[in-house]
């Protein structure tokens, strides 16, 4: 109970910014917002904060030691072909139970079959993640394994504008953001650090990084495969964002239907793990009684996050930017930036990654200089995606140079601050973005553009919350490793201009 009312603290920290933000707005003559929408909004609010709780303790009872025992148990058997079959069965049946993915697969379902979305990005993490163990096993360097893969991504983009069907390159690198959440998260990171313990490599927490970079990939790449045989004629119908007035009957009714989508995903993802376990794993029956009761939270706690999210907050996001949007154009870029900020800010699992950096770093990059380096590119980056939707233009002018630009600053960094510098993308487009933020846009690219826009401009902001931390954060490595070269040749340049007198003293 003591570990729930952390969880519940911190989900109470990471939902309060916006929630205030919207009542503040919903005071002022300029947003209408009625009764009915904003008790819905609170009555949201609320099981968005018990969810993420519930959801968050049973991902640290069930999820995070499932992938370590997992990844652990795995390589003690010696046998990589085992090794990959699993990883890659795990990453998909992972992956589907992510609710970020459920979330965006809802607001797609109009242009792609919601179920194809999720099952294909499935497989592009479950193949991509299967990349990362051979990267741990073979000792292979990220940054190169990046290139690789992302000039590939950059030709398939090209293949779409061949085939004039570019207008679903903003959802296939949604999909990439969307899918390194809570459940995946937590589950790779433990199965990188249970292999690389195993295999003796004695990076094990250098190697807990860089794994989500890599699964992050393979989304991408497997929507825009996805979108060479699409037609290229998609139109996109904008979701119904409306408020019910029976409020309690819309959250049952969402409740019930979420409740079998989970109960399905989660259960794939048990079953598989207690054929490990009868397999090669033999836990000890305390543990498994633990895995258990975690399993329970994390259910509970993503039916009910999914529901606060699908009823509660999406449509007052999508309302809250059409709203804006149609007063002031200035003010929907302002307002993008500072929604930014109080999302990193507000993030739990930011300020668990910040502590990993500096304890792996040394101290170089400080809680504090990673924490400034989120906000300012999350900030940004919803502040350019407003941008693109004011003035429409394609997703390519950003996606393009930004990742040229840290595929280039991976050469002068070292490796281990390219793969948290990658990570952290992935952490950042939390539950908020693609519960808030994405409406909040889409709501926007409407007013000013027309539903005929939306999949050109409104999507693609949770991609670029992903990509501008890639920024921030690799310069904060290359200053650290700068000032620490810059110190050294000071301190060698103080001891050769001593003289010899001073220098036989010294010693």
């Amino acid at each position: 109970m003591r570990e729930l009312k952390e969880k519940i603290l911190e989900a109470l920290v990471s939902t309060l910014p916006i929630t205030v933000i919207v009542y503040i707005m919903s005071l002022t003559p300029l947003f209408e917002f009625s009764t009915t929408e904003l008790i819905t909004f609170t009555v949201g609010a609320v099981l968005l904060v018990l969810g993420i709780g519930l959801f968050s303790l049973g991902a640290d009872l069930a999820m995070t030691p499932m992938g370590t025992q997992v990844g652990a148990g795995l390589s003690r058997q010696r046998k990589l072909g085992l090794l990959l079959v699993v990883c890659f069965v795990l990453g998909m049946l992972i992956t589907v139970a992510e609710p970020d993915l459920q979330v965006l697969a809802n607001q797609v379902s109009a242009v792609m079959n919601g179920t194809l979305l999720i099952y294909t990005v499935g497989l592009g993490v479950g193949a991509f993640l299967v990349v990362a163990i051979l990267k741990i096993v073979f000792k292979r360097t990220l940054s190169q394994i990046l290139m690789l893969f992302y000039m590939l991504l950059f030709a398939l983009a090209l293949m779409l504008a061949v085939n004039d069907n570019l207008d679903l390159l903003p959802m296939a690198f949604d999909s990439g953001g969307v899918t390194t959440g809570p459940i995946t998260v937590p589950f790779i990171m433990a199965l990188g650090v249970g292999i690389s313990s195993v295999l003796g490599d004695r990076k094990s927490k250098e190697n807990s990084f860089g794994l989500v970079a890599l699964c992050s990939v393979g989304p991408i790449m497997a929507v825009l495969i996805l979108g060479l045989f699409s037609s290229n004629n998609l139109t996109y119908e904008v979701p119904d964002y409306s408020v019910s007035s029976d409020i309690l009957g819309a959250f049952l009714h969402t409740a019930g239907h979420t409740a079998q989508e989970v109960a399905i995903a989660l259960g794939l993802i048990v079953v598989f793990f207690m054929i490990c376990q009868f397999a090669f794993l033999k836990l000890p029956a305390k543990r498994l009684k633990r895995i258990a009761v975690g399993v329970g939270f994390t259910y509970v706690g993503l039916v009910i996050f999914l529901t606060g999210v699908n009823v509660g907050f999406m449509p007052i996001g999508y309302k809250l930017g059409a709203s804006i949007a149609a007063w002031d154009e200035r003010f929907l870029i302002v307002f993008g930036l500072i929604t930014g900020v109080l999302t990193v800010l507000a993030e739990p699992a930011i300020h668990v990654l910040n502590k990993q950096v500096e304890e792996v770093t040394g101290g170089l990059i400080t809680k504090k200089s990673m924490m400034m380096g989120l906000c300012i590119g999350v900030g940004a980056s919803i502040a350019l995606s407003m941008i693109r939707i004011v003035f429409d233009f394609s997703l390519v002018y950003y996606i393009i140079p930004g990742y040229f630009i840290s595929l280039a600053l991976s050469l002068f960094v070292p490796p281990v601050y390219t793969a948290i510098a990658f990570d952290s993308g992935g952490v950042a487009s939390g539950p908020m973005t693609s519960g808030f933020i994405l409406p909040f846009a889409l709501g926007a690219c409407v007013t000013l553009q027309g539903s005929d826009a939306v999949l050109r401009d409104g999507f693609g902001v949770v991609s670029l919350v992903a990509m501008t931390p890639l920024i921030t954060i690799q310069l904060l490595g290359f200053r650290a490793i700068v000032a620490e070269k810059i110190a050294e040749h000071r301190a060698m340049k103080r001891i050769l201009d001593a003289d010899d007198q001073q220098i036989i003293e010294f010693m």
